[in-house]
């Protein structure tokens, strides 16, 4: 399918001189009740990787979509390879050349990695699907990726990160002139960010522009030729992204200056919470111990893989065990579902909140009072008036910004959609709090709200359990770390004592690799 853009109806597209690949100039887009954009300019240079950053609910995503088809803008114009264009749909932004990478990805799971690759775009010969062809193109691709991955294979049968790359190949196939990568490595390992970003290095030389979105705002200055920052709609600054730093770039976005990344308070240590004893589950976690206190923040640290997220949802009920004892204010107590661990107090705040902590399509009050029904609900009535009192004081003391109760919770940013989440368990009044990755995919001033919430729950008496791939994160935050190595607890640092290096050292095996040698030799001298 040719696409037709607005400029060719009645003659040929009108060339513009002098043009990079793609301008923007004054696209405005209002919403019911919010004027997302306010006429936005924003360029892009062919062989360039501009980073596009702002908090939630900036714009970023909405400009992204214009581009991309989704949306269509009130006013503006765009202009890609020298012509003005308006796209319609996704498929001719595609058409054109401009291709989107999810961060939640757009495949189809069952489906073959060449099925999703030429999906809408099959090859066929004396009409048949040209299954070799495209087998072969596939394998073509991949290897460009130095990816040595069957292309007949599911993409379901591969880890997320693999699953990107099929993404990259799509866009490849596509021959893309520009690639929007819309919070990438937002579940890569180092390793496969390291990969991704030799790849783009190779696009970048190749002459493919990248539109690069991320919260993790080291990554724009490791890649990024440029930095546009948008807030509330508008343009802030475009500027060459050697002449920014993290501080100044967080002050543009933000508007304001942040006295500290990580505002811990310190407070006191009371009783054992929460105890658990010789945690097994078979090929995942070995003899798992550990105890956490009211008033503390016990980071969990380790490499991707290791078992976090599996201990938490062992703790929580989601997952069964084979093995362990969980204790809760010196009680043991039987958890074999998540109803089981939130009666005992025991609340988690998913990894995934869009698929495993929100209902998307329910409205805001719902979701605060999901886990609460319990005591609201009497036969099949529930109490509306308490209902609606309860999210009403959530929304206002954990500064939600949403237009009203009923607003579905899919059209709100994923900062406020988190501390949704967050009011659904406060409003049980957990013992124990869990969060696994509590500020994935949010922007610097919602992590700062999201820390300080951390911190009054500490004062009441709550203990929190973080996991976080992000290491500044768990040195700024805990009090003290438990890191996992392949399943096992590798070792405790309190937070005088731990850094960077003594974490990694425990996460990656090196420290006990250490102490084995050293015992080993030890051995031999004596």
């Amino acid at each position: 399918m040719q696409t037709r853009n607005l400029s060719e109806v009645g003659g040929a597209p009108l060339r513009v001189a002098n043009a990079g690949l793609l301008q923007m100039r004054g696209i405005v887009k209002t919403f019911p009740g919010v004027q997302a954009l306010k006429a936005v300019d924003f360029d892009v240079q062919r062989g360039e990787v501009h980073a596009l950053v702002g908090e939630n609910g900036a714009g970023k995503s909405t400009l992204m979509k214009i581009l991309s088809g989704v949306y269509q803008a009130d006013a503006g114009e765009v202009i890609f390879k020298g012509a003005p264009v308006h796209f319609r749909t996704p498929r001719q932004a595609q058409d054109a050349g401009i291709v989107t990478i999810y961060q939640e990805l757009n495949q189809v799971p069952y489906l073959s990695v060449t099925e999703n690759i030429f999906l809408g775009s099959e090859w066929s010969r004396g009409g048949l699907l040209d299954w070799q062809g495209m087998h072969q193109e596939a394998r073509r691709l991949l290897a460009k990726l130095h990816l040595d991955i069957d292309p007949r294979a599911p993409v379901n049968s591969l880890g997320v990160g693999r699953q990107q790359m099929v993404e990259v190949a799509k866009a490849l196939h596509h021959k893309a002139d520009l690639i929007i990568m819309d919070e990438p490595t937002s579940s890569l390992s180092v390793r496969e960010i390291d990969d991704l970003f030799a790849i783009i290095a190779e696009l970048k030389a190749e002459g493919v522009a990248i539109i690069y979105i991320s919260h993790h705002l080291e990554e724009t200055f490791a890649i990024a030729d440029r930095t546009t920052v948008l807030r509330d709609g508008r343009r802030i600054t475009t500027q060459p992204a050697a002449d920014l730093t993290v501080d100044r770039l967080i002050q543009l976005m933000v508007g304001r200056d942040l006295a500290e990344q990580f505002p811990k308070e310190v407070a006191p240590r009371g009783k054992e919470m929460l105890r658990v004893e010789g945690l097994q589950q078979a090929g995942k976690l070995h003899d798992i111990s550990f105890s956490a206190y009211a008033g503390e923040i016990l980071g969990i640290a380790g490499l991707v893989g290791a078992g976090r997220t599996e201990l938490v949802r062992a703790i929580f009920g989601a997952d069964p065990i084979d093995g362990g004892r969980i204790f809760v204010e010196g009680r043991e107590v039987r958890i074999r579902s998540p109803r089981d661990a939130a009666r005992h107090g025991i609340a988690l705040l998913t990894e995934d909140r869009k698929t495993q902590g929100l209902v998307l399509l329910m409205s805001v009050r719902d979701n605060v009072t999901l886990a609460a029904l319990g005591r609201l609900t009497r036969g099949l009535f529930t109490n509306a008036r308490q209902e609606q009192a309860i999210a009403g004081n959530y929304i206002e003391s954990l500064a939600i910004k949403t237009p009203s109760q009923q607003q579905q919770v899919m059209n709100l940013s994923g900062g406020n959609q988190q501390k949704i989440v967050l009011a659904k368990w406060m409003a049980t009044n957990p013992k124990v709090l869990i969060f696994d990755e509590p500020t994935r995919g949010i922007d610097v001033g919602a992590k700062v709200e999201i820390y300080r919430l951390m911190n009054d729950l500490a004062k009441r008496g709550v203990a929190i359990l973080m996991i976080s791939s992000e290491l500044p994160e768990v040195l700024g935050m805990s009090d003290r770390i438990m890191v996992i190595h392949e399943g096992r607890v590798a070792g405790f640092l309190n937070r005088d004592e731990a850094n960077q290096e003594r974490i990694m050292e425990l996460a990656t095996g090196m420290a006990a690799a250490e102490i084995e040698r050293s015992k080993l030799f030890e051995a031999s001298v004596a």
